[in-house]
């Protein structure tokens, strides 16, 4: 009987892990295939990476939206983490609060916070454009950094800080030596949730950015209604550096701390 069940829950995990990646591995093979078709394999080329890198519609899309994501990340960051230890300082009232006007925009559709958006914009005559996207990303990443660092801030001693201001720090020495290294973890968690989440809106940025700015979601939605391969090869890239940066954060750490073992043991 166990065995009954523990074929079918392996069989279930592997129905799941298919159902998420098999598009993905689709998608990456037919970025090398020869002929436009997304149905049939004629043979290996690279020449939808070339078409790609050619194209100046598709090199200005992969340009904003890594600016804006990178420039939404480092502004959300910062103040994301600023609020939460600001809050965790503050009353219990005023910090439950807070707390929960923060998790609005996340329980919120993503297409009510773009009308939104645009409609304030409209409302206050603002062009629509670079400064238009780049705010709403930022507003919207904000409660993300905020609901990641608060739960590390909880965990920590507040005796920290006080001993270090009682020894003769700052309160800006005793924030950046004191308790930001000690939520750096959560700081790093925050930012990159922010930047996965400003790199792969579609809504929010469809309704804000104004003609002259085009982003990859953007330019993918467009190129929707006709056989374009070039969007496989774009698409490609994009799961190649997500996986890469991921292996990154986790492969790194793990060699520093077995390292730090090590040399414990010597």
């Amino acid at each position: 009987m166990n065995k009954v069940k523990s074929f079918f829950s392996k069989s279930y995990v592997w129905l799941i892990m298919l159902f998420f990646y098999l598009p993905i591995f689709y998608v990456m093979l037919f970025s090398f295939n020869e002929s436009k078709s997304l149905t049939r394999f004629t043979g290996f080329s690279l020449q939808w990476y070339k078409k790609m890198f050619e194209t100046r519609t598709i090199r200005e899309a992969i340009y904003y939206t890594i600016i804006i994501a990178v420039l939404a990340t480092i502004i959300s960051t910062i103040i994301g983490t600023l609020t939460a230890i600001g809050l965790s300082k503050s009353k219990k009232v005023l910090r439950e609060v807070v707390l929960q006007v923060n998790d609005l925009p996340m329980m919120n559709p993503d297409i009510v916070t773009a009308i939104g958006f645009m409609l304030l914009f409209t409302s206050l005559s603002i062009e629509k454009g670079f400064g238009t996207i780049l705010l709403a990303h930022i507003v919207f990443c904000i409660p993300y950094v905020i609901l990641t660092v608060m739960p590390r801030l909880r965990q920590l001693d507040d005796n920290l800080a006080e001993a270090a201001l009682d020894l003769g720090a700052t309160p800006f020495q005793a924030l950046t030596k004191v308790i930001i290294p000690q939520l750096k973890s959560s700081i790093v968690a925050g930012a990159l949730i922010a930047f996965t989440m400003s790199f792969d809106d579609f809504v929010i940025s469809f309704f804000t950015s104004g003609p002259a700015v085009n982003t990859v979601a953007i330019y993918v939605y467009s190129s929707i209604k006709r056989i374009n391969p070039t969007i496989n090869a774009l698409s490609t890239i994009i799961v190649l550096i997500v996986t890469i940066v991921l292996v990154l954060m986790n492969v790194v750490p793990m060699i520093k701390n077995r390292k730090k073992e090590e040399g414990f043991e010597k």
